[in-house]
């Protein structure tokens, strides 16, 4: 099967190193991948996350685009709840006018951080809930329509995607007609069903004539599956750490060795290991290879943490030599 294979970006913060340098990583990690042939580069937002630089996604995508000429660039994604929806019209507006078919705006309805963090992003406890997701999207799409009178939103709107780890957004994806991008990465028990709910519910609209469904999919690639799992250890201690409530940047090698374990957090560091695709070309096209036969996604969206940023850039360079894509192929895929 082939699809379209994209990039998502966490600007991720290693131990011992900045986030000034994790941003450069990313401008790096961009360019990189345009030139092996990736489509899409998407950039998420979290915040008070020691380890992640991507906070200010917006600012973030824009110096993405600039720094690279033909691949798509987006959010992957928004949190609108933390955001005033004309806020985000204007920021992703004033993007699609600088880089006019180039830009996605993907929007999730998590807030992507604790609760303090969260009210201080919205301001009052009025803002704290959710439930008004569907109406916060309505309203944000309004704002691009040409009529609209928020400049530079009006008329320069960007296609707009739903992201989720449930089934909660892959309805409301396919009830507004929209594509959907499911977070298999973190959720993975929970792919089947919601994409099986997104097409089920998908009703055609001005957007799609057809769903269209994006999964998140981890990747650690190396020359052998060994390799490759000593690779993938440094995040799986860092998801340890982050379930205990101890965020922080990604560990070096040594601290993954010299970490102390129980054996409750073996088990856990095993299972996140397990629901990642790690290991040498022949195991990562297998893997994705079945992954792609159950899900029928339309795209894979990659995602890879590793310490050092020469052996992230061989991973997805491994990746685009294993299905032997390249840009001109990948530029003829579109979605709108």
């Amino acid at each position: 099967m082939t699809v379209p294979f994209s990039v998502l970006d966490l600007a991720p913060v290693v131990s011992g190193s900045t986030s000034a340098q994790a941003l450069r990583n990313t401008l790096d990690l961009a360019r990189h991948t345009e030139d092996l042939g990736y489509h899409r580069y998407w950039l998420a937002e979290h915040h008070a996350m020691p380890g992640i630089a991507s906070s200010a996604t917006a600012v973030l995508i824009g110096q993405v685009a600039a720094a690279t000429g033909r691949m798509r660039v987006g959010s992957g994604g928004i949190m609108l709840p933390n955001h005033a929806p004309m806020v985000v019209a204007e920021q992703f507006g004033t993007l699609e006018g600088l880089y006019p078919g180039r830009i996605d705006l993907g929007l999730g309805r998590a807030p992507g951080t604790d609760q303090p963090t969260a009210r201080a992003l919205r301001r009052s406890a009025e803002a704290m809930s959710v439930d008004d997701f569907p109406e916060q999207v309505a309203e944000l799409r309004s704002y691009f329509d040409p009529a609209s009178k928020v400049t530079p939103a009006a008329g320069n709107g960007p296609p707009v995607w739903l992201l989720g780890s449930s089934g909660y957004s892959a309805r409301l994806a396919g009830l507004l007609g929209l594509p959907f991008a499911f977070a298999h990465h973190f959720s993975g028990q929970h792919t089947l069903p919601a994409l099986r709910l997104y097409r089920d519910s998908f009703r055609p609209s001005e957007v799609l004539d057809a769903p269209y469904a994006l999964i998140g999919v981890s990747v650690t690639a190396a020359d052998d599956d060994a390799t490759a799992r000593e690779l993938a250890r440094p995040q799986a201690l860092q998801f340890l750490r982050l379930r205990q409530g101890l965020p922080g940047p990604l560990p070096t090698p040594r601290e993954v060795a010299d970490q102390p374990l129980s054996p409750v957090e073996q088990d856990l560091v095993r299972s996140r290991l397990d629901d990642q695709i790690i290991g040498g070309p022949d195991t990562v096209r297998a893997k994705l290879d079945a992954l792609l036969e159950r899900t029928a996604a339309d795209e894979v969206m990659i995602t890879t943490s590793v310490f050092d940023h020469a052996d992230r850039l061989r991973s997805y360079a491994l990746v685009s030599e294993i299905y032997g894509f390249a840009p001109r192929a990948a530029a003829r895929a579109e979605i709108a």
